[in-house]
């Protein structure tokens, strides 16, 4: 439960600039968002041109944010679409077997409305990790839309497996941090 309100707060993390080889299977970056929470965000991919030709638009990358006390993980695609014309209005998500995922809305802005309405809409999809671990080719995630639009985001198998690398290397990180604070704990009661 301590989790969830915690990726409340961690929502807004930015993720992090590509790296310097396009399409390389990187490592995930490692942020902390708080001293209890580790954030995770992968390597970013285009799911539709830049808008407007301008870089770092129309992206998605997988999220994680790790428990550093208990090692319970969240994981997310997180996708930033920036369109012109009518507003979509992204609410929900499922995988490409039609199971309903969580549905994660992080913010929806107009950019302009000067000759026509401009919109970035961010939001996310909540990923079993069982599921990623079970995709070993890449999974798709369909998002739907209230205006009846329906994107497709394809997450690599590349991406999924530096995302869980760097999660495990995440929770071996956190288990000498959490370690001292038991020891202290115990020693206190004696």
């Amino acid at each position: 439960m301590l989790l969830g309100s915690a990726l409340a707060a961690c929502a807004q993390l930015p993720p992090t600039q590509d790296p310097a080889r396009p399409g390389a299977a990187a490592a995930a970056a490692r942020e902390t968002a708080t001293p209890r929470f580790i954030g995770i965000i992968g390597t970013r991919a285009q799911h539709s041109p830049p808008f407007l030709g301008v870089p770092q638009t129309n992206f998605s990358c997988l999220r994680s944010f790790v428990d550093s006390q208990t090692g319970e993980t969240q994981h997310q695609l997180y996708v930033s679409d920036s369109y012109s014309g009518a507003e979509r209005r992204w609410k929900a998500a499922r995988n490409n077997s039609g199971h309903p995922l969580r549905f994660i809305e992080i913010g929806r802005n107009e950019i302009t409305c000067d000759g026509g309405c401009s919109y970035l809409e961010e939001f996310a999809a909540s990923i079993p990790e069982s599921e990623l671990r079970a995709s070993p080719q890449g999974l798709t995630v369909v998002f739907l839309a209230a205006s009846g639009a329906e994107k497709r985001i394809s997450v690599s198998a590349a991406q999924i497996s530096a995302q869980l690398a760097a999660v495990n290397d995440g929770r071996n990180a956190a288990r000498p941090a959490a370690a001292p604070a038991a020891q202290q704990t115990s020693s206190s009661h004696q």
